[in-house]
């Protein structure tokens, strides 16, 4: 029978995994596993950056300052939020744009209202003094970023007749649970001063997902309740946007005015 590169890559995998079960039940709680890390990894502070994703493009200097502005009445907005539970994505857009160092990241999101609300204590007198929220201290926006999801498939195709062939009956379950998430993913860029859209950038991304197996990791050998099954949705889209980013910051550096 005649298998394919990817799916000989897909078997692979599939092999690693089942390896890695008989060690499954000895694992602790661990901080900073890898297993439970995005594409979006690390932490930053200013231009300091700590545990960078190595694949994540950087900029030698800033090109502006950034706001990431979501539009949360949009119907992918509303599937990654009822269907797939997961949270916003301005959280992991700002910290990519700010461990880029291509971007200073403002904030005019719902974070907002709080800055808004100290300086609206000020000046009814509630602060003390010198508490120096006075006015023309807040930074101007020079850019909008926005995302947006085109296209998600919550199931590309599974392995499970292949993988049961190879490995009985145990092989079987994993296979007919491994399934593929893929995403793809836009980001716009709009100068604030003109309203032109400076850039546009697609990204996509495929991750691995266990499915029910993870139940059966949890109540058999122990492995933590399929977690990783609850998060690859939200792996794939991460990862498509940190596609999107990298693919707007090489299309930014060869940026001329029309």
């Amino acid at each position: 029978m005649f298998i394919t590169v990817n799916f000989r890559q897909r078997i692979a995998c599939t092999t690693a995994i089942l390896l890695s079960l008989s060690f499954s039940s000895c694992i602790g709680m661990q901080m900073g596993s890898q297993s439970a890390k995005t594409t979006a990894t690390g932490s930053t502070a200013g231009a300091s950056s700590q545990g960078v994703n190595p694949e994540l493009e950087r900029c030698d200097t800033t090109l502006g300052t950034l706001a990431v502005v979501e539009d949360t009445n949009t119907s992918w907005y509303s599937y990654l939020r009822l269907e797939w539970k997961l949270g916003p994505t301005t959280p992991v857009l700002k910290m990519l744009a700010q461990q880029s160092n291509c971007f200073v990241v403002v904030e005019r999101g719902k974070a907002m209202n709080n800055v808004m609300q100290e300086r609206a204590l000020e000046d009814s007198g509630e602060l003390r003094q010198g508490s120096s929220f006075g006015k023309g201290q807040l930074v101007a926006a020079d850019y909008s970023m926005s995302p947006s999801i085109t296209f998600s498939n919550n199931n590309a195709g599974g392995i499970g007749g292949a993988v049961g062939g190879l490995f009985g009956s145990v092989g079987a379950l994993i296979g007919g649970n491994l399934t593929y998430k893929e995403a793809s993913t836009m980001l716009t860029l709009i100068d604030n001063r003109s309203g032109v859209q400076l850039a546009a950038s697609e990204g996509s991304a495929k991750n691995v997902d266990m499915g029910a197996l993870g139940g059966f990791l949890a109540s058999g050998i122990g492995l933590g309740g399929g977690g990783y099954t609850n998060t690859a949705e939200g792996k794939v889209i991460v990862a498509a946007f940190t596609d999107s980013f990298n693919n707007m910051v090489r299309a930014l550096r060869n940026y001329k005015a029309q």
